[in-house]
């Protein structure tokens, strides 16, 4: 697999970070404070894990983004048109540390994140889970633990969800954009924080 691109260090991405580094996969992350200050995670990543620019990160064909809501455009400002590739949205329209929902005038929030990924074909996933879990081990009680997606490109959807098998987990696919990002948005969706197990 091509190497993953990562923009965000916090708790979401650097579990991401953790759960692909399990598998193998290679990978790059970047943050606001510059490469030097992922010395640490990069350590412990392994191998295959490497700290960079965002705009290196954001140069891959598969880039998830989880940054704060509010530090959104700064992190995605100034970068080249996607051209087609695949940005992970994994974002919450939320302000931490209050957890206060972002007013975003009844729209889903991953409408809004389309519009600072221009050319981009976005995928909503890895957002639903705490970070905790998704850095686990995801067979849990005999199971797989269950990830959602959404989005608006068939091709998209299929290479995510064989990444999310890839990582040990159940892809669900929720359909499109319009309906699935509704679902796993925090605040307001069903589905957030569900710790769901597919069982064989």
């Amino acid at each position: 697999m091509s190497t993953i691109g990562i923009i965000g260090a916090g708790a979401i991405g650097a579990a991401f970070a953790r759960a692909l580094s399990r598998k193998g996969i290679p990978l790059v992350i970047a943050n606001s404070r510059g490469p030097e200050s992922l010395a640490e995670l990069v350590a412990e990543l392994g191998p295959t894990a490497r700290a960079v620019s965002r705009e290196e990160a954001a140069a891959q064909e598969i880039v998830l983004v989880a940054v704060n809501w509010s530090k959104l455009p700064a992190a995605l400002g100034g970068l080249a048109d996607f051209g087609g590739r695949i940005v992970l949205d994994a974002n919450n329209s939320i302000e931490a540390p209050s957890y206060k929902a972002v007013d975003l005038q009844g729209r889903p929030s991953s409408e809004v994140f389309a519009e600072w990924v221009p050319g981009a074909r976005v995928i909503k996933a890895f957002n639903h889970l705490p970070a905790r879990l998704l850095e686990e081990d995801p067979a849990a009680e005999g199971g797989k633990r269950v990830l959602f997606l959404s989005g608006d490109d068939a091709e998209a959807k299929t290479e995510v969800a064989g990444l999310i098998e890839r990582l040990g987990f159940f892809a669900i696919d929720l359909g499109d954009l319009s309906v699935g990002a509704r679902l796993v948005q925090f605040p307001g969706g069903p589905l957030p924080v569900l710790n769901l197990v597919k069982f064989a």
